[in-house]
């Protein structure tokens, strides 16, 4: 299944529109549902789409319930395997090649106005260096029509990229835009170890779809996943310059720094390709930050007692904040789930403890088990002076938070009926 595939069923805009800020507009007029634009100006055939990947949106193609596809995305890191290398001839990406290197006639957005200008928000960096592989998400503005300034949080890249710059050295990359959702979602997830992204995407592939992963190679030795909408031969550069302001995931607006530049050498795309426009603080970016993380904080709670989903929710962006279902098995085990969850993802600043017969994902039932089951004296966890996330604009300057755990679930054997509700 390609990424057009998913695309089945979505809005389809026949109007022209403009690259800027008139996706954004578009999209908040119908409640940010899934869309697509076929007209867009100065792009030619060259379409978008945005608002595709949703956690719902992806049970329902896949169909099964949230709670498998958490276990099913750490079953995936547990066993990575082998994509397939297929010719060119046979990888739709190759249907057409730019014959001069114009980035600015992709549809690559400008959303917010608040941002420097049009940026690649959905597209993945895969890199290689030193024998190691890295597929991540990293946005990039768009400087010119070949060059990019990419912002390099502190992970894996940016450690790759400054051993590179140590020895003087650029590194040959693939841009990749509008992969199959098993690639987005392996590209999104973060390891202690180098594991290669591409090899948990082709686990998650074969178990999803029923198939294996097929890569291509460029001209410049980075395989990409065939059937992607765009790929796009580069290298990140010894130069630097501004990248920012940006609207992050949590729809504050992010400094200016100065970021590697990025120079694009060849553009692969498929016929009519759609590219992916994400747009930062909206239901996709929250969704590939926090989905990832789901598998973490379920193992570690499982740990201590029975996990049947995690949520990290909308009000936290998809980061700071998550509800997670258990089956409590005696008592204490609510505040047990709490410490646990904190640990599974240190970036989290609030975790809510709810039973199996709240739905983590539906803000409105949450805060009915914390008005109908919580007792904030007895049931609560505060940590002071905790690690925090570098997203959360309250922390301290020494960079720490401290975190709230509550606990809404009912003790086992209790006479549950009064606590039900037949709504």
């Amino acid at each position: 299944m390609a990424f057009r595939d998913l695309l089945a069923g979505v809005e389809e805009v026949d109007e022209q529109i403009s690259v800027n800020h008139d996706m954004l507009e578009h999209s908040k007029s119908i409640g940010h549902k899934a869309v697509m634009f076929n007209q867009i100006e100065g792009t030619g055939e060259l379409r978008s789409a945005l608002n595709v990947l949703a956690r719902d949106r992806l049970c329902s193609i896949f169909e099964i319930t949230p709670g498998e596809l958490i276990d099913i995305l750490a079953w995936a890191m547990d066993n990575p395997e082998e994509p397939v290398v297929i010719e060119k001839e046979d990888a739709p990406v190759f249907e057409n090649t730019q014959k001069t290197v114009d980035l600015t006639s992709i549809p690559i957005p400008w959303h917010y106005p608040e941002d420097r200008g049009r940026y690649q928000s959905a597209s993945v960096i895969i890199a290689q260096y030193g024998g190691v592989r890295n597929m991540s998400f990293h946005r990039q503005f768009l400087r010119d029509a070949n060059n990019c300034v990419s912002r390099f949080v502190p992970r894996h890249l940016r450690t790759m990229t400054d051993n590179a710059r140590a020895n003087g050295d650029e590194i040959d990359i693939a841009v990749v835009n509008g992969p199959d959702a098993t690639v987005l979602l392996a590209a999104a997830m973060s390891f202690t170890h180098d594991l290669d992204e591409l090899t948990v995407a082709a686990a998650l592939h074969q178990r999803l779809h029923g198939k294996p992963l097929e890569l291509v190679t460029l001209s410049n030795g980075v395989q990409v996943p065939a059937d992607s909408e765009y790929a796009m031969e580069a290298r990140i550069t010894l130069r630097d310059d501004d990248e920012g302001p940006y609207v992050d995931i949590t729809g504050t607006v992010d400094d200016v720094r100065q970021e590697p530049v990025i120079e694009y050498h060849a553009v692969h795309h498929r016929d009519a390709a759609i590219f992916h426009a994400l747009i930062p603080a909206e239901v996709e970016h929250r969704t590939l930050m926090g989905l990832p993380r789901a598998p973490t904080i379920k193992s570690a709670v499982n740990e201590v007692v029975p996990c049947t989903d995690v949520y990290l929710t909308d009000g936290g962006s998809g980061w700071l904040s998550a509800v997670v279902s258990i089956e409590p098995q005696n008592e204490g085990d609510g505040i047990k789930a709490i410490h646990a969850a904190l640990n599974g993802h240190r970036s989290m600043k609030q975790v809510t403890i709810v039973d199996t017969d709240i739905d983590c994902s539906n803000p409105v039932r949450v805060e009915w088990a914390l008005m109908t089951r919580w007792q904030p004296d007895r049931n609560t966890v505060i940590l002071s002076d905790q690690k925090g996330s570098s997203l959360d604009p309250s922390r301290g300057v020494d960079g720490l938070t401290s975190k709230i755990g509550i606990d809404a679930t009912l003790p086992p054997g209790v006479d549950r009926s009064p606590y039900e509700s037949v709504l």
